[in-house]
């Protein structure tokens, strides 16, 4: 038995922009953006054929931080009232913000005493969100739940709670062109370690793996080519949907290893998170080898029949987009590596993962990844 669920309003297509309004629908809105000139243009618009936003929040970092959203949640306390909907127009960090904004309705402590107790979600709020990606990666738009960070402690947090699926993911491939080539390839990176992360997954279904082949076999085929012609529209629909399909796939079954490995590669070593949840893929998908059923079957639609070159297919891959497969490319010392990894597979989302610590280790070992003793 196995279900399949995402209640998001999809939008898909070229200049989608321009339906905006008439998803607003003459509701009080907040607007969550970048600080950016482009970002400046697009709400200028938006004001323009819309209306003034009862609150503007334009200073969105990466990675969603708890010191800055505790200080940008504080002017949601200082509205008359809370808005009818939150419009947020940038990539991940824009949409997990929302999210954050959403639950707390202008008291940031409730989010965290969520957060760290797990306790308190009966305080929690909940006002709609319409997400408007201008990166193809996070799949946040299609998501219920947010990635946030406690830099200050090392800590990362995952806010998830159903009520935080947006309303409505309005995708306008166009407001990707111009996206820079390092931003386009972790991003893409990110959507395919999604994808992938949602086949050798404990919460996998039919239904999200026919997501997660389609999503992971345009960006193998398409993404060299968009990193080489970043202004090519009919490439970045590509991606920009594989981005999307891969958000549904996971948007049922969470993220599984690759993700739990990368949270401290990114938190004490700044590896971009599409980098540091990618550059193990190769060995993880060796250590499934032999996992049968739907799973490897969709890992075969995807690497072909024999997984080992499938592996060493992908290793190529990523080392054409400059992206290495050891700890040791990123800046993460040996001495470091098996305490990330025990930390990992002792997560929940290590806990997803289909595989063991045992197989991931021996493909380690084999392929040079790690310099570990035997287990």
């Amino acid at each position: 038995m196995w279900t399949y669920h995402n209640p998001v309003k999809i939008t898909f297509g070229n200049n989608g922009f321009s339906s905006l309004p008439g998803l607003i629908d003459g509701r009080s809105y907040a607007l969550v953006t970048y600080p950016d000139a482009p970002f400046d243009a697009l709400a200028q618009k938006l004001i323009s054929d819309t209306g003034q936003p009862v609150l503007i929040i334009r200073d969105i970092a990466p990675n969603p931080d708890y010191k800055l959203l505790e200080k940008q949640t504080a002017k949601f306390a200082k509205l008359s009232s809370q808005p009818d909907v939150i419009v947020a127009l940038g990539g991940g960090s824009v949409i997990d913000s929302a999210k954050a904004f959403a639950a707390a309705a202008g008291d940031f402590s409730k989010v965290k005493r969520f957060l760290e107790t797990q306790t308190g979600e009966e305080e929690l709020s909940e006002i709609p969100i319409i997400a408007v990606p201008t990166t193809a990666g996070t799949g946040s738009e299609v998501t219920c739940w947010a990635t946030i960070w406690d830099e200050e402690r090392g800590r990362k947090f995952s806010l998830a709670r159903t009520n935080l699926f947006p309303e409505t993911a309005l995708v306008d491939p166009m407001l990707m062109l111009g996206k820079p080539h390092g931003l386009t390839m972790a991003t893409g990176l990110d959507a395919l370690s999604h994808s992938i992360e949602s086949i050798w997954n404990i919460n996998a279904n039919p239904v999200s793996t026919r997501y997660a082949v389609a999503a992971a076999r345009t960006i193998l085929a398409d993404l060299p080519a968009l990193l080489n012609d970043l202004q090519n529209p009919d490439l970045r629909s590509r991606i920009a949907e594989a981005s999307l399909f891969a958000g549904l796939a996971f948007s049922n079954t969470k993220t599984a290893i690759a993700h739990n490995l990368s949270y401290p590669i990114t938190l004490e070593w700044k590896v971009q998170h599409g980098i540091a949840c990618s550059f193990t893929l190769p060995t993880i998908l060796r250590s499934v080898v032999g996992i049968g059923g739907f799973r490897e079957k969709a890992l075969k639609d995807i690497f072909g029949d024999d997984l080992v070159k499938g592996a060493d297919d992908l290793t190529a891959f990523l080392a054409s987009l400059g992206v290495g497969s050891q700890f040791t490319d990123h800046g993460v010392p040996h001495n470091s590596c098996a305490a990330i990894i025990d930390e990992a597979f002792a997560g929940e989302r290590g806990k997803n993962f289909i595989g063991s610590k045992e197989s991931f280790l021996k493909a380690a070992r084999e392929t040079g990844v790690l310099r570990l003793s035997p287990v």
